[in-house]
This record gives structure tokens, C-alpha cells and sequence, in this order.
């Protein structure tokens, strides 16, 4: 079973959703500054070892100075220990990236579905393996003991987010919705000001999307992927110069809604802020017209180039198996550096 087919519509309620106007495509050759950062980001590549190791050396060669590379959850197809030891081997292979941050995806969580990795077995679930279990395969590969971190990129502080449980353990009507903490919505409330007082950018890595954000996420698949939204969007939705970036719907970053703007009501900020797509290394997919999916015909494997100046980041799409660039946008910072 797919994870197309085993999400929910019992998620939370979930705030408002108002959609602010996009900055002006960035123009090439403009402020010649060099930027404070640069780094990549990707996601799901759920086994796509391949893909993988295209998109790496791809991001060597465009941008052999990046300072880190976030992976935006579904690092593995299922989340046995030898995939991810599989994964470990490609990114030391190399280019290796100078720093990673790894956020956690649902597909880190399937091992439960199977009774052997050959073996799906849906009936007989968890097939004998334990919710902590999975968390810990995870730590163990992203070299920390929670599902929040915080790193740094060039100086630029990067946060990655993610559900701290595996809801069908809790609630056999639940799969792959993402469970927020107190103790993380908290963590990430004062990981925010701190940098705020400190007049840097923060970008936010998190695998799920949020509702009425970027690409597919109007759709019904996607619109009930957190069950606390309404708490994480009043967190993020205070912050003008906080940049979320998500996965999970493997949505082509050819889409005009690849990026957009997000305004919280109620957060004082009629900015809103800002929300980028990551594209997916493993396969692509559309909207079909119809409240589903279709997928992008071909081989697909995106990402994206990101440049944090002192007033201003460019996001740039990358399209890894072509090898060209897609699109990009400035977003201005209200709070230079």
C-alpha cells in the first residue's frame, strides 16, 4: 500500500489560509555580492540511490562551495538500518556535502508493514516491530537523539521538524500524520526569536507540507498531514524572515505555486512567510484534475539551490537529471543582517 492511500481525514483543525503575492523572479547578473551561504536541498529519496548520487555530483559541480545540504525527510523506502547504511555509502562516496541536516519522513516509519523487506504484510502489522525502534534507526543515522535539531549552514541557522510519533501505533484510524510536542512547538517558538534578535534568516526543513501553501497541498491528499497545523502555522506565521521547506508530495517544481508566501491570520504579519517546494529525487507527480495525482512522465529528479545575501535569498530550482536550472526567485528580507 501506497502512502497515497493510507492518509486520513481526521487531522485537526487547521488555521486560516491566505496566500500574500510573490516577490519579483530574481535577474541574474544584478547585485554581484557574494552570498553569506549557499547550500542545496532535496528530498524523498526513498531508495532512489541512483538519483541520489546524480543529484550530488550535480551539486558539485554548480556549487562546489555550499556549505550544507538538508534533506527533507524520506530518506529511505522503508527505513531498515541497511537502507539507510545503503544512503550512508552514497552521500561518503560523494561529492559529500560539508554539513547535512536530515529530517525524519514518513517513510521512515514503513518497516512495520513488512514481515521482511521482500514481504508486505499489512495484516500482520507491526509484524514485531516497535514504534521506538524506528525512531532510534533514525537517530542513529542522522547522528543525534531527537527528532529536532538545529545546525548551522555558513552561519545561516538551519531547523528541521518532524512528527515524534508514528500515529497507527497510536490510532489505528491514523498513518503517516505528523504528531507535534509541546516541548517542539515550544523549542521551535524560542529557536525563532533567537535568531529574529539576532536579524538572521532561519530556514526551516520539515518533510509533510503545510495546508494552502505550495504545490498539491489544496489537495485532499495532502491538506491533513499535521494534526497540530493550526499551532505550527501560529508559530511560523509570526516571523517574516523564516523560510519553510517541505517535501512528501514529490510535486514538480516546474508548477507556478513551487513557492509562495503564507500569511497567518491573527500573527500580526500581513507578510506572511515565505514557503518553498522541494521537488523529489525518487519520481514526480502533478495534479490529474480530478482531487488526485499523475505522474511526471520521464526521469525526474529535482532540488534546490539556495543564497542567503545580507538582504536577500535566491531559491533556484534544479533539475539534477537534465541538468539545467528551472526558475528562481529573490525574496527580500525585511530585517537585513
Amino acid at each position: 500500500m501506497k502512502r497515497r492511500t493510507l492518509l486520513s481525514s481526521s487531522a485537526g483543525a487547521v488555521a486560516l489560509a491566505v496566500t500574500a503575492p510573490v516577490p519579483a523572479v530574481a535577474r541574474p547578473g544584478g547585485n554581484a555580492a557574494r552570498p553569506l551561504s549557499t547550500f542545496n536541498v532535496i528530498s524523498d529519496i526513498q531508495g532512489d540511490l541512483g538519483d541520489l548520487a546524480a543529484a550530488l555530483t550535480d551539486i558539485g559541480a554548480t556549487a562546489p562551495g555550499s556549505t550544507g545540504l538538508a534533506v527533507a525527510g524520506d530518506i529511505t523506502p522503508r527505513g531498515y538500518d541497511a537502507e539507510y547504511a545503503a544512503v550512508r555509502r552514497v552521500v561518503d562516496r560523494g561529492p559529500s556535502p560539508r554539513e547535512v541536516a536530515w529530517a525524519i519522513g514518513n517513510h521512515e516509519f514503513y518497516v512495520p508493514k513488512y514481515a521482511d523487506p521482500q514481504t508486505l504484510a499489512l495484516e500482520t502489522w507491526p509484524n514485531g516491530t516497535t514504534e521506538d525502534s524506528l525512531f532510534r534507526s533514525f537517530f542513529r543515522f542522522a547522528g543525534r537523539s531527537s527528532v529536532y535539531a538545529e545546525t548551522t549552514f555558513g552561519g545561516i541557522p538551519v531547523l528541521t521538524i518532524g512528527t515524534e510519533r508514528y500515529m497507527h501505533y497510536h490510532d489505528l484510524k491514523l498513518w503517516d500524520e505528523v504528531w507535534l510536542s509541546e516541548a517542539q512547538l515550544r523549542w521551535l517558538e524560542e529557536r525563532l526569536r533567537y535568531w529574529a534578535r539576532r536579524r538572521r534568516p532561519v530556514m526551516v526543513i520539515a518533510h509533510h507540507p503545510l495546508p494552502d501553501t505550495v504545490s498539491g497541498t489544496r489537495n485532499k491528499l495532502y491538506r491533513t498531514d499535521y494534526l497540530q497545523a493550526d499551532a505550527l502555522l501560529g508559530v511560523l506565521g509570526r516571523h517574516r524572515d523564516v523560510f519553510l521547506f517541505t517535501g512528501h508530495t514529490h510535486w514538480d517544481l516546474n508548477l507556478s505555486d513551487w513557492y509562495v508566501r503564507r500569511v497567518v491570520p491573527g500573527t500580526a504579519n500581513l507578510d506572511g512567510f515565505p514557503v518553498i517546494n522541494t521537488g523529489a529525487v525518487q519520481t514526480g507527480f502533478a495534479d490529474n484534475g480530478q482531487g488526485g495525482e499523475t505522474t511526471v512522465p520521464g526521469r525526474f529528479n529535482q532540488g534546490l539551490q539556495v543564497e542567503v545575501f545580507r538582504d536577500r535569498v535566491v531559491v533556484k530550482a534544479r533539475d539534477f537529471a537534465a541538468r539545467t536550472w528551472l526558475k528562481q526567485v529573490t525574496v527580500p528580507l525585511f530585517t537585513p543582517a
